[in-house]
């Protein structure tokens, strides 16, 4: 890979690699030479500018959780060497809950959560990123309901007058990456599904859905078959049902011993107009940033009749809830 350290085979075995060393071999001082030093990571709490800010967040994560543990589920990636390349890493995470820190009070416990970053790589660093972390799924583990936590979290801003905006397109900041992704066929049909399920058409899930597809979804959700699928999905659209919906960046892969894949990162801006996954509803204006990676295959091996046997979709409901809370 021109650019790119020779120990690296291709770029998932950079991505990997960076993050057991970073992470795992408690390498922070990496992301001095594997981040770029204005790099901009965008979560859906905050957006921040810069290496320094980065390694202290990630310093208080590994404080706070020790033996974090980060198992990579897949790399789905475009791009090349020369030009810059955009790879979506999906994160299952272990850990346990041993230090005082951002979760509160230590308790001891066990979580297990998804994670899944874009990241832009040229030259050997990162300059650009996107990333959700399942919140829901480390504060329920924890014994914590979300809402409330946010509850919290907003009197604390109050009481310490540093309230930490969440992204929203007005506060994001434009970064070195302006792609959108490659146009390979799985990628295109993913964007096209996500497109017609927050469109209302009753019958795109179970026609494109395998009946025993496995689903996983915030909060550590798994759930089985197309019908669990629609009623996820159906709760979370029936929220916004007048806000702009887009298809941010797509990936389509197909590579040699896995299934086709692709992975979709997308946005919906408007109001809490209905009642739903957020319960009633607000009129809360609300930016919701969501990834989805999928596998398409067919059981009867035949291309043409492939539907989507996995998926993994994930967004941040504490700050989505911190929108809806904020506005009263």
């Amino acid at each position: 890979m021109q650019g790119f350290d020779k120990k690296f085979k291709d770029f998932p075995d950079y991505i990997l690699g960076i993050t057991y060393e970073i992470w795992e071999q408690r390498g922070v001082e990496t992301l001095n030479h594997y981040y770029a030093p204005d790099i901009i990571v965008r979560s859906p709490a905050s957006v921040v500018v810069g290496n320094k800010t980065v390694i202290d967040a990630t310093r208080k994560t590994l404080d706070e959780f020790p033996d974090r543990e980060l198992l990579g589920e897949d790399v789905i990636w475009s791009g090349t060497p020369e030009t810059g390349m955009l790879s979506s890493h999906r994160i299952l995470s272990t850990a346990t809950h041993v230090n005082d820190g951002a979760y509160g009070a230590a308790t001891g416990k066990r979580v297990t959560y998804r994670v899944i970053a874009d990241c832009h790589a040229k030259n050997n660093a990162i300059d650009d990123e996107w990333l959700i972390r399942d919140q829901s799924a480390i504060l329920q583990q924890l014994g914590v309901d979300p809402k409330t936590w946010v509850a919290q979290q907003l009197v604390l801003d109050s009481e310490s007058n540093t309230p930490v905006a969440p992204l929203t397109p007005e506060n994001d900041v434009k970064g070195p990456y302006t792609g959108t992704g490659n146009q390979n066929v799985w990628g295109q049909k993913l964007a096209d599904i996500i497109q017609q399920i927050v469109a209302g058409n009753p019958d795109v899930i179970a026609n494109e859905y395998d009946r025993a597809a496995h689903l996983e979804y915030p909060g550590y959700l798994t759930l089985h078959g197309a019908t669990q699928a629609q009623h996820f999905w159906s709760r979370l659209v029936s929220c916004f049902p007048n806000a702009t919906f887009r298809i941010d960046h797509q990936i389509g892969r197909e590579d040699e011993t896995l299934p086709p894949r692709a992975a979709v990162r997308w946005s919906i801006t408007g109001t809490h107009d209905g009642a739903g996954y957020f319960g009633e509803p607000t009129g809360a204006p609300v930016y919701l940033l969501g990834m989805t990676h999928a596998e398409f295959g067919s059981l009867h091996g035949n291309t043409a009749s492939a539907k989507l046997r996995r998926e993994y979709t994930l967004f941040d409901e504490t700050a989505v809830w911190k929108q809806i809370l904020s506005s009263h």
